[in-house]
């Protein structure tokens, strides 16, 4: 467009979008239909053709539309936008960030495949690792952000697991204790486990920096999985999820979405775009208002550790994987309040402008309890280890005034 290369938040409005398809509508419409209709059977049998992989696009071929399981308007249009902000070669969106997460699971793992992750993980992640994909006779080997990619790979040597794995699955910044890890390191994990036989595919939950502080893609990872109910929504009124990465992989991904059947529908899709025009401006007044909260916390007597990106100490490893791979501290931190579940309870229950909710990286600012709520059905083991103990508490940095965020979390601790 005039010959410019815009910036991705310049084209959340237009991207994709032809007005005169639309009646000349300024903003995509909603297309609510279960199926589209064809110009002639032949047109139907060449779209059907491309969609079932039985021969590839043309150089000038438009796919065209053939039922909203397959493609829709709005989703195409979400898609082509999303792809902007991770320089991704496709995107496919999902009904929820779980359904994007054990989709691309199911696709690259098989019965006897080893899953390589890393710890924490959202719970959702953490449960459908280990009670669910068992039952399928797959197993998630866990590691932590204290080894090293020498170390990560003598532990699967040890195990004689090498030629088993799979996956390479990493949640970074993980949630809820914004620890980090080394994407390069874990990229160099899975290719050292590629043979000719098979491929180690890397998968990065990119959800805590949304689509704007960190770009797993250029790092060498194979997929960026989101909660797109998170920053992408960003409003707590809808729920979604996205995968985007390269032809090479999307292609699987997109054909097991089609047969599963959990693609977003018309109206999310239309949501969705709605609140990528105000992604960029909502993030970096959430990130600003992080700043002043997690001062205010790291000095308060009552708080005995503040986990926030921020305060990582120059000099350590954690901070040298901070300023290779994210461009900001983000809005998320978490802290250890002086005491146990009691304090931390008490502490929740008497804020009063921000809500007691799980779910993060919306508008309104949250706060909640992962040992007890998001992180329960982790193993006691894995949460000694991790630091999510009792006392931990989740913060979720929305978009009010931090003068009055923190006024709220002040008296809250006053009540402590």
């Amino acid at each position: 467009m005039y010959d410019r290369s815009f910036h991705p938040e310049s084209l959340m409005m237009s991207y994709g979008y032809k007005p005169e398809l639309s009646e000349g509508a300024v903003k995509c419409p909603i297309f609510q239909t279960s199926t589209f209709v064809f110009k002639s059977a032949e047109e139907g049998k060449a779209f059907f053709q491309v969609a079932y992989g039985q021969r590839e696009k043309g150089p000038n071929e438009e796919l065209g539309l053939i039922y909203s399981r397959l493609n829709n308007p709005d989703l195409q249009i979400l898609e082509e936008r999303l792809c902007l902000w991770d320089e991704a070669d496709e995107c496919a969106v999902f009904e929820s960030g779980m359904s994007a997460i054990s989709t691309v699971m199911l696709e690259f793992l098989r019965p006897g495949d080893v899953l390589l992750y890393s710890k924490p993980v959202y719970g959702g992640t953490d449960h459908f690792i280990n009670k669910v994909l068992p039952e399928y006779g797959i197993v998630g080997m866990g590691f932590t952000a204290d080894q090293d990619a020498a170390e990560i790979l003598d532990m699967v040597e040890t195990l004689n697991l090498g030629s088993k794995v799979k996956m390479v699955y990493v949640e970074t910044p993980a949630n809820p204790t914004n620890t980090l890890f080394d994407l390069e390191a874990c990229k160099f994990v899975a290719d050292t486990l590629t043979t000719a036989e098979k491929d180690v595919v890397v998968v990065v939950d990119n959800t805590y920096m949304g689509p704007l502080w960190q770009h797993p893609l250029k790092h060498g990872v194979d997929l960026v999985v989101y909660s797109a109910t998170k920053y992408i929504g960003g409003h707590s009124d809808l729920i979604a999820g996205a995968v985007l990465g390269g032809s090479k992989y999307m292609k699987r991904v997109r054909t097991l979405r089609t047969f599963l059947g959990n693609m977003a529908g018309p109206w999310t899709g239309w949501l969705l775009m709605r609140s990528l025009e105000t992604l960029k401006v909502r993030m970096n007044k959430q990130a600003e208002n992080a700043v002043q909260v997690a001062n205010f916390l790291q000095s308060h007597p009552k708080v005995e550790k503040v986990y926030y990106l921020g305060f990582i100490p120059e000099g350590t490893r954690q901070y040298e994987i901070y300023q290779k791979q994210l461009s900001c501290a983000g809005a998320m931190l978490s802290f250890d309040i002086v005491g146990g579940e009691a304090e931390a309870f008490k502490f929740l229950n008497s804020l009063k402008l921000m809500k007691l909710a799980v779910s993060l990286g919306s508008t309104e600012s949250l706060a909640e309890h992962p040992a007890t709520m998001t992180h329960s059905d982790v193993s006691p083991k894995d949460r000694e280890e991790i630091h999510i103990s009792e006392k931990l508490v989740r913060l979720s940095i929305g978009v009010e005034h931090f003068d009055d965020i923190i006024w709220d979390i002040s008296q809250a601790l006053d009540q402590v």
